[in-house]
């Protein structure tokens, strides 16, 4: 990761503290609940993947420490988890909104992809790209493997497992492509109104967070 896209990681972070700090306050007051309830929200982990931390290239041990806190900071906030039982803000869902497609834009689409994952389902090849490598998919594509899945409901061959109808590499390829398009092409406008139209948007939202390296190293 260039020095210019740790800017952007700090500068993100700083201002999620800002406004972490800013309602620390209200947290404590009894007639904030809907405050305290948004952050807990975003402090439980969503289904999908296992954690990964972010790491930096930085040598310097104080500097380390301090990226380390802010990381878990980041991870923390992005992070969502349950259903939302109270209605949350319109503001408020758009500054998450917001923070969690910044990041996503920072996450590098991989480049090397030379393996070859069988499949049964646009679902399944998602979970196994995962895996393989280590990063999360974005909200919208998630939805859109389900809506794949969907749409092979009462066909013909619906039992069928989908690596004998299209080919393994070019089914990820598609996902690669999507993958990339809503990264860098979506408005956070957009998602957080889907977000508050849905309250399982959880469901969609992957915890991993792959370690995003100096690449002058």
């Amino acid at each position: 990761m260039t020095q210019q896209d740790q800017r952007k990681v700090a500068y993100a972070i700083r201002r999620m503290n800002k406004y972490i700090e800013s309602n620390a306050t209200k947290l404590n007051d009894g007639n904030h609940s809907g405050h305290e309830q948004e952050i807990s929200d975003m402090e439980r982990a969503a289904p999908f993947g296992e954690q990964v931390d972010i790491s930096s290239g930085d040598s310097s041990s104080s500097d380390t420490d301090d990226r380390k806190t802010e990381n878990k900071q980041l991870k923390n906030y992005i992070t969502t988890g349950q259903p939302v039982n109270e209605l949350i803000s319109e503001d408020s869902m758009i500054r998450r909104a917001r923070m969690y497609q910044e990041y996503m834009q920072l996450v590098p689409i991989p480049t090397h992809r030379g393996s070859v994952i069988p499949f049964t389902s646009w679902a399944g090849l998602a979970a196994s790209i995962k895996q393989l490598y280590g990063q999360p998919l974005h909200y919208l594509t998630n939805v859109h493997m389900k809506q794949w899945d969907q749409m092979r409901f009462n066909t013909n061959d619906d039992d069928v497992p989908l690596d004998t109808i299209i080919h393994p590499s070019k089914a990820e390829a598609s996902i690669w492509l999507i993958e990339e398009v809503h990264r860098r092409a979506s408005s956070h406008h957009y998602i957080a109104e889907l977000w508050l139209a849905d309250p399982m948007y959880h469901a969609y939202v992957d915890p991993i967070f792959p370690k995003l390296q100096n690449s002058t190293k």
